[in-house]
């Protein structure tokens, strides 16, 4: 059965579950989410078998890692494996003053707190002591850089990326490794090309793709995944509804998809009707199929979602679709494919 599927992050030796919970939505992506629903939705996963949490910082400014530490401190901490995020520092509020509503960065009800970027080497240290006190744990065991990158930074990339060089993020990162603060090191990003870079500045153990490697896009298969497959390095998939076009909902990237991605996803749909296969079940089913990710992340934000991610991930879908979708043009001819049904698994 996939959700027992654990795969291996060569450089480390970490088993990493196949199948993992984004808690994005425990900080209140978009809209607030009742601490009651979260606490459901953490006991859910774990009763389906889930043992992979993927947290930040940055989500809903301490209030993912505040929920989703207190869900997990009473388990067995050998019996799951977690990850959150460094790159920002989540300061107070001015007066303790808190956000109505939704913020700007589409934060619903966050805590009275701000992001600040700080990618040099003792912003990560501080930002990991952060971390483990509102996780209330121990220990992390991967901890990923978070949305390092030019589309997310811009003209100021040049700026932090400077941080995680000269500055030392990256010898931050080794050391944590080293010492045995975390078991595994690497990167969580929207974009393949900043992932391409930093490993030639350190040896990654994974990156969290989001968004890059999807039924929709390929343009990382070659050649980044290629890179990754050779050098050990794994990949975390994420972002595998791209925004939720592939879900149903018309996003794309965080924003209205534009007519030539709703173009193709219509001919995604069709081929999925053609052989009685949902589009949700191929495009989470599709990026397990690389040797090189190891997991597919997905957030939803509560118990009847997670149920039916859990549902498409054991979908049957035939052989012949993927090939279908290759003779159409829809998939790049080198993308490796499932070989079996999941329900075989």
């Amino acid at each position: 059965m996939i959700l027992t599927d654990r795969r291996i992050l060569p450089r480390s030796g970490l088993s990493l579950p196949a199948t993992g919970l984004g808690c994005a939505q425990l900080g209140g992506l978009y809209r607030p989410t009742d601490p009651a629903e979260a606490d459901r939705l953490v006991a859910a996963a774990w009763d389906a078998g889930i043992r992979y949490f993927d947290t930040a910082p940055y989500y809903g400014y301490g209030r993912s890692e505040r929920r989703l530490g207190a869900a997990l401190c009473d388990r067995p901490r050998d019996g799951f494996v977690l990850s959150t995020k460094v790159g920002r520092l989540i300061r107070p509020n001015g007066g303790g003053t808190r956000v109505q509503g939704v913020d700007a960065d589409g934060w619903a009800d966050p805590l009275p707190f701000h992001p600040v970027y700080d990618y040099s080497h003792d912003g990560i240290l501080r930002s990991v002591e952060d971390s483990l006190q509102r996780l209330g744990l121990a220990r992390i065991d991967i901890l990923y850089v978070h949305d390092i990158g030019r589309v997310t930074h811009g003209d100021a990339h040049a700026h932090h990326w400077d941080a995680l060089t000269r500055g030392g993020g990256f010898r931050a990162l080794e050391e944590l490794r080293r010492d045995g603060a975390v078991a595994a090191i690497g990167l969580g990003v929207n974009e393949w090309e900043v992932a391409r870079d930093a490993m030639a500045e350190v040896d990654l153990d994974c990156t969290m793709l989001a968004g890059r490697y999807t039924l929709l896009e390929q343009a990382s298969l070659s050649p980044f995944l290629e890179r990754c497959l050779a050098s050990g390095t794994r990949i975390v998939a994420a972002g595998v509804f791209n925004s939720g076009i592939l879900a149903g909902n018309g996003k794309f990237n965080y924003a209205d998809a534009p007519p030539e991605t709703v173009a193709r996803v219509e001919a995604l749909a069709a081929a999925c009707r053609a052989f009685d296969v949902e589009l949700p079940a191929a495009a989470l089913q599709f990026p397990l199929a690389h040797p090189a990710v190891v997991s597919c992340v997905t957030g939803v934000r509560n118990a009847g979602q997670l149920a039916a991610n859990l549902a498409w991930l054991r979908a049957p879908i035939p052989a012949a679709f993927w090939q279908a979708l290759k003779s159409r043009g829809l998939l790049d001819e080198a993308a490796p494919i499932p070989a079996r049904n999941p329900a075989e698994i």
